[in-house]
């Protein structure tokens, strides 16, 4: 007989009667402040504008358990919304004066022990992600009063543990805005939370069923990310292959500790990842691409005109843990690292940095990573360089963004290719991927767009200036994007009629001139088109003096002491000639 699965909406007074658990292979806590006090601004307007509708909070999945007769749930997914929710008990019940709503809080968030009835202490939630978690439950939430602690919780907001950090911030932002002038009135606002605040709940015994509801909720917008049900799954691998609990415990949290690191960012390494073992454009979503494309493959056969299972390209469970922790070493050692004992320099640091400014284009990261795992640093500057490059020239010659990503997963396919030649040593592996034509690109095109077009307004532009600034700056320095960085013209786009550029520059050199590599720079500021339209000497006083310090092709321009056809033309060559000779 199948299992049921149950779903209605429940009251929030009715859904903290009930018993829940935290399994150990869920997400921390990850609630910040703009959540929690969205959550408590929502809940409180509504109470004000409709005090007789109710308000939905969202939904939460669970899987039912039963032990000696105690309904219990696990948490699949509505963690944060619950945990907060916990929260918000536990400072109600130390900021009232009202005895009732005291013991309703006390009660919402723990049971005390009763021995002649038989009834045992009990937490309403209890939390197996962490001995920490556990911990601080215990001190600050379970423990009436333990709200109130607010030095030991500000240190806590400094805390190591990514759950205990967000808690503590939670506990500190929910006092805050209940002790607020124009606060809500404490057992107002419990009377309408209580019994007007509601969620939809889906319940189910069987994990997979459970499970299977927890990712059609995801896939129509619910809160949990591609990388949360990665884990789920791979943790529950570990489990039915019986791995130790300890060990099941210590991949949770480096999980966790990943998750923690990279924020939001996780997910899109994650997708970095599945290039490196796919080496194709993503097609699905995340879980898709893993479920499908890396633990289950299949290939269609044009014979037989059926699909046929392939090799997994990554085995879940231990194998998949052990794959994301060593390429986030990679990732972090590369992309976020300092990488100077390399060449004794900050050449590579400084590549990296032009790339990570590129925009959202982060395609030529699973090749880099891919490299630095089967070679380490051997020649990975000048792996790094022709990287570049070939992403530059492609990107400036007007390649579509299908052929880019194409051609960096060429890349990787070719690491892969080489390392399976028997007979090579690794100097001459490397040395055939570096020789191969796969770097190429349209080097002649690169040179007449920059010689004749105008590229301002172009994507690539503020890339090839930022680039200009690392060809022309010694590698004794560690090159930094500022918070603002604007591409200005050195003559100006609508110069003043009196001004001296219309003297140095006639109509139609202005036309052509303006918008070429050679007449623009960065700064480091907003662009302001009264300050830009002034005589070259004035502008560098009073627009370009203290925005281009950071920039050392700007500096170079600065240095001039005026601005005519023939200055604008010979830099236009230099800086044409350099972009060309390093790509």
């Amino acid at each position: 007989m199948p299992n049921k699965i149950d779903t209605d909406k429940i009251f929030i007074n009715k859904a903290f009667e009930w018993w829940y658990r935290v399994p150990d292979y869920q997400r921390p806590y990850v609630w910040g402040t703009d959540q929690v006090t969205d959550l408590l601004d929502d809940v409180t307007e509504w109470m004000y504008s409709r005090p007789d509708s109710e308000y939905f909070l969202g939904s939460i999945v669970l899987q039912e358990r039963n032990d000696n007769d105690i309904t219990e749930y696990d948490l699949l997914d509505g963690q944060q919304r619950m945990t907060t929710c916990l929260m918000i008990y536990a400072v109600g019940r130390d900021l009232t004066g009202d005895n009732r709503l005291e013991e309703h809080c006390r009660e919402a968030v723990f049971q005390q022990e009763d021995p002649f009835k038989g009834i045992p202490e009990r937490l309403r939630i209890v939390y197996d992600i962490r001995d920490e978690v556990k911990q601080f439950i215990n001190e600050f939430i379970k423990k009436p009063g333990g709200t109130e602690n607010i030095e030991s919780l500000k240190k806590l907001q400094k805390s190591s543990d990514l759950s205990v950090r967000n808690m503590a911030n939670a506990v500190l932002q929910i006092r805050s805005f209940f002790t607020e002038d124009d606060a809500p009135n404490v057992e107002e606002f419990f009377k309408f939370f209580g019994n007007k605040v509601l969620m939809i709940y889906v319940s189910s015994p069987d994990l997979d069923d459970a499970f299977r509801m927890f990712m059609v909720l995801n896939d129509r917008g619910m809160k949990l990310r591609g990388s949360d049900i990665l884990k789920t799954m791979n943790l529950r691998d570990l489990k039915e292959n019986n791995v130790d609990p300890e060990e099941q415990r210590r991949w949770a949290k480096r999980w966790e500790e990943l998750e923690g690191d990279l924020g939001d960012d996780f997910d899109v390494f994650l997708s970095q990842l599945r290039a490196v073992l796919v080496k194709d454009k993503a097609r699905l979503s995340l879980l898709q691409e893993f479920e499908e494309n890396i633990y289950s493959p299949r290939v269609f056969d044009r014979t037989t005109k059926t699909y046929l299972d392939r090799e997994p390209l990554l085995r879940m469970g231990l194998d998949t843990f052990e794959f994301v922790d060593r390429y986030y070493q990679h990732y972090q050692n590369l992309i976020l690292g300092n990488n100077y004992h390399i060449n004794r320099s900050w050449q590579l640091d400084n590549l990296i940095t032009l790339l990570r400014d590129a925009s959202l284009a982060d395609f030529w990261i699973p090749p880099l990573l891919r490299y630095y795992d089967v070679f380490g640093e051997n020649h990975l500057l000048e792996f790094v360089g022709k990287i570049e490059a070939k992403f530059c020239g492609d990107w400036v010659t007007y390649q579509t963004p299908t052929d880019r990503i194409k051609a960096m997963n060429q890349i990787t396919s070719s690491i892969d290719a080489v390392i399976k030649k028997t007979g090579l040593e690794q100097e001459d592996q490397i040395r055939e991927i570096l020789d191969s034509d796969i770097f190429h690109f349209d080097a002649a095109r690169f040179r007449q767009i920059l010689e004749d077009d105008g590229i301002y307004g172009r994507r690539f532009a503020r890339y090839l200036l930022f680039k200009l600034d690392i060809l022309f700056s010694s590698h004794d320095t560690r090159l930094q994007v500022p918070s603002t960085m604007s591409v200005e013209h050195i003559l100006p786009q609508n110069p003043d009629s009196a001004s001296r550029w219309v003297k140095d520059f006639n109509e139609e050199e202005r036309e052509i001139w303006t918008h070429r590599i050679g007449n623009l720079v960065l700064i480091s500021r907003r662009k302001n088109s009264a300050q830009g339209r002034r005589d070259f000497a004035d502008k560098k006083e009073k627009y370009f003096k203290n925005n281009v310090e950071v920039f050392p092709n700007s500096v170079r321009v600065m240095q001039k002491e005026k601005w005519n056809f023939d200055i604008l033309a010979k830099h236009q060559d230099e800086v044409v000639n350099m972009l060309c000779e390093q790509n």
